[in-house]
């Protein structure tokens, strides 16, 4: 089969190979193995070819978290799905487990989830990690409700894009961040209520006159350092921010501590870095779960642009520029 392999870390044209190498197999009873349609590209999948793959000797690794396919195979006790079934799942790409940059994979048929019929490859691909991201981030963390008001930075973004839509559909007042017009444009059609160009505004002054002097309820950061730093400054008493990044060592706390607020960490993987199966199925609940709201037009994925496997590279130095809206897909 066709696949990009991570030789080594570094720049993307020396560090990703098309090579062809042999399908994988089933080795356990209840593996499935899926014929791989499309892989999304995450900023995760830039740093690791960049720094390095969480496991030690690894290399080469096929990297790429986001997959969708169809089930070509199934162990002789997998009992979910049946050849021809079409799936969506992240699994894999860190450096361990196959990633899907590939023309196959084999994973634990508990690890996938039915693709929403409303949905082709491309876009499917491009949804679990986001999904699962904003998801975690604003229910799972931060205890969104309807009627509060959420805070989403660089909503035209992969995980921004989504949020904005899940946070509508709990009834949240949506306020997000972007860099120029036109994503300010594409925002406002996922739903946002209000739209901070923050290179104009400063977006602590501007929430807190949205918001009438009482800050944002929940914030939701994937940019971290001054970000995150200013976040504190835009969250209401007892409010909740979450961060998908490390926020650093200077952080003066004294704001938080005043405040009540409260201060969350997600990252995503960890359920497949430390092997946790339980929050691995919760994440699969979760994809099972936006499978309803695809299917009632309440959240779509928005895919700027669908490149063939042996673009990867491509791919990856456009989603390091920083200027992707939404997500870029490889069709495979």
């Amino acid at each position: 089969m066709k696949a990009i392999h991570m030789i080594k870390a570094g720049p993307a044209s020396t560090a990703l190979r098309s090579v062809e190498i042999p399908e994988p197999e089933i080795l356990t009873p209840t593996q499935i193995k899926v014929q791989l349609k499309a892989a999304g590209v995450n900023p995760v999948d830039t740093k690791l070819r960049e720094r390095g793959v969480f496991y030690p000797d690894a290399l080469p690794a096929i990297l790429g978290c986001d997959g969708a396919g169809i089930v070509t195979g199934t162990g002789r006790d997998a009992g979910r799905f049946r050849p021809g079934d079409a799936v969506w799942f992240c699994h894999g790409g860190l450096g361990g487990a196959q990633g899907n940059y590939a023309g196959y994979t084999v994973l634990d048929e508990s690890e996938a989830a039915a693709k929403p019929a409303q949905l082709d490859f491309e876009e499917a691909a491009a949804l679990p990690l986001v999904l699962i991201t904003a998801w975690e981030a604003l229910f799972d963390r931060a205890r969104l409700i309807e009627g509060q008001t959420v805070l989403v930075h660089a909503g035209a973004g992969g995980v921004g894009h989504v949020a904005i839509q899940l946070a509508k559909t709990a009834g949240a007042r949506v306020a997000t961040t972007v860099s120029n017009p036109e994503k300010a444009d594409f925002v406002r059609q996922l739903g946002a209520d209000h739209v901070i160009p923050y290179r104009d505004r400063d977006f602590v002054e501007d929430v807190m006159e949205w918001t009438g002097g009482q800050g944002i309820d929940v914030v939701l950061d994937s940019l971290g350092g001054e970000t995150f730093r200013k976040s504190l400054d835009a969250a209401c008493v007892y409010g909740q921010i979450v961060t998908l990044l490390d926020p650093g060592n200077d952080i003066d706390w004294r704001t938080a501590r005043n405040r009540n607020l409260g201060i969350h960490f997600t990252l995503m993987l960890t359920p497949m870095l430390q092997d946790l199966p339980r929050a691995r199925q919760h994440q699969v609940d979760i994809l099972a779960r936006c499978a309803e709201l695809v299917a009632e037009r309440k959240l779509r994925p928005h895919v700027s642009l669908v490149l063939p496997l042996e673009d990867t590279a491509r791919a990856h130095e456009l989603v390091e520029d920083g200027h992707v809206q939404g997500k870029i897909v490889l069709k495979i």
